[in-house]
């Protein structure tokens, strides 16, 4: 089968062909590092996120726990330069470098990687890994579309390798605060959540000075497509692949994944019931295919009752920053708001409107939540809080070969929520999922690529 022909199927059994026949250096390697011996780990993708976030860091909190960085893979001739240079002054190694993965799994023979790659690749990339016998730590979004996110869930669940994806939420204390309030019942049932993502920046997810260096001659094209469909080269859907679907949703994919996945851990729900959406490029008129605007109302709630429930409003635009980044969870009592840190009555029912109603005020008790404050408001902060703990929750369960914070099952989740907001977006129909098929149904139809 082609490229083509798989996309269309969209089975299980294509794509896992797909994957033994993209990825031959699959070794299903079986060796754990014994409690004192070193793990060796490799870098997939010497990106931005990696040098400015995750490689910090992993050198802030890797020294208990005797790792070395063994081997990097780019496609880019110009990054594998850059990172022999970066690890050479950064942490004093001379590392080697390799053209692409099959290299990397053949040569440096890692027991672990770390992944940061475009946002279509890495259920390709996480699938290529665990195949290959190695432990995972994978950037967000886990997917783009359905068919990659149910490959890469079963290639990572039969392999029983330690995986985390970068919800790096998942690892902060505030949130973990926040997560036991809301198990402990004292909030009350959720009834409502608000969250945003505002910025004002015209070069967000844009690279021009490097789009203007790239060469066709000094990547691997046909390699970086994967299994999307066959493309002219271009320049910028290889550097600002945030901008063109189906390389990337944009949005969802990138910030709205991070948001949404704390629906699915404090509420154990493992996916919206429906999504309707709209948005558009209306400011930055710039060639790309994402939106720049983006609103998404999500219905939440037990999936065999419809009766009960709740609705998530996301909202994100580039062009103006009025509102910044916002998560807010409402009761009937009042808001936990995960940007202050705090809960408080603010909007509960008052005792006046109640005795209105011959009912009794159910206003919360303020509190603070202890922890390290709200998520950072850029991808690239060096060794934030949430970061470095994420990373050493990694490397622990490296050596405990325990459950992760943001396992497998967690970027499967996102990935359905995303997914289906990019489809109400795109299709203008109002989105379901079907739990038999998994897939996501728009306009009762299966959403495609």
């Amino acid at each position: 089968m082609n490229r083509r022909q798989i996309l269309r199927t969209g089975s299980l059994g294509s794509l896992g062909l797909l994957a033994a026949r993209t990825f031959p250096t699959a070794l299903g390697q079986t060796r754990t590092p014994g409690a004192n011996e070193r793990i060796r780990i490799g870098i997939v993708g010497f990106s931005d996120r990696l040098r400015q976030a995750l490689m910090p860091a992993f050198k802030g909190v890797s020294g208990p726990f005797n790792c070395e960085i063994v081997g990097v893979s780019d496609l880019w001739s110009v990054r594998r330069d850059e990172a022999k240079a970066y690890f050479k002054k950064e942490m004093g190694i001379d590392v080697a470098t390799y053209r692409n993965n099959e290299e990397l799994y053949e040569q440096a023979k890692p027991d672990a990687v770390i992944i940061s790659t475009a946002d279509f690749q890495h259920a390709l990339h996480a699938t290529q890994a665990v195949q290959a016998g190695c432990d995972v730590y994978c950037e967000k979004p886990f997917a783009e579309t359905m068919a990659d996110a149910r490959m890469a869930l079963k290639a990572v669940k039969e392999s029983g390798k330690v995986f985390q994806v970068g919800s790096q939420r998942r690892s902060g204390s505030t949130y973990h605060a926040a997560h036991d309030y809301l198990k402990s019942g004292k909030f009350g049932p959720i009834v409502a959540a608000e969250m945003t993502w505002n910025v004002n920046q015209p070069g967000r997810w844009r690279r021009p000075d490097l789009v203007a260096k790239l060469r066709k001659e000094d990547i691997d094209w046909k390699r970086f497509l994967g299994n999307r469909p066959d493309d002219e080269w271009d320049p910028r859907k290889y550097l600002e692949y945030r901008l063109f679907w189906p390389y990337s949703s944009g949005i969802p994919g990138q910030w709205m994944c991070h948001q949404i996945d704390t629906i699915h851990w404090f509420t154990g729900l493992p996916h919206p019931r429906s999504v309707s959406a709209n948005g558009g490029i209306y400011q930055w008129k710039d060639g790309r295919s994402n939106f720049d605007t983006l609103t998404a109302v999500f219905d939440y709630g037990p999936l065999d009752d419809p009766t009960k429930g709740f609705q998530v409003v996301y909202s994100s635009r580039f062009s103006n920053s009025a509102g910044g980044i916002k998560e807010v969870y409402y009761s009937n009592g009042g808001e936990l708001n995960l940007d202050t840190g705090k809960v408080t009555p603010k909007g509960g029912l008052g005792d006046a409107e109640a005795a209105a109603m011959g009912m009794k005020g159910n206003r919360l008790e303020a509190l603070k939540l202890e922890g390290d404050g709200p998520a950072a408001a850029s991808a690239n902060t060096g060794a934030d809080p949430m970061t470095s703990a994420h990373m050493r929750n990694w490397l622990e369960c490296l050596r405990s070969r325990k459950q992760t914070h943001a396992p497998v099952e967690a970027g499967y989740q996102h990935s359905i929520a995303t997914i289906m907001a990019n489809a109400a977006a795109r299709t203008g129909e109002r989105v379901t999922f079907d739990e038999k098929t998994q897939e996501v149904m728009a306009g009762g139809k299966v959403f495609h690529l």
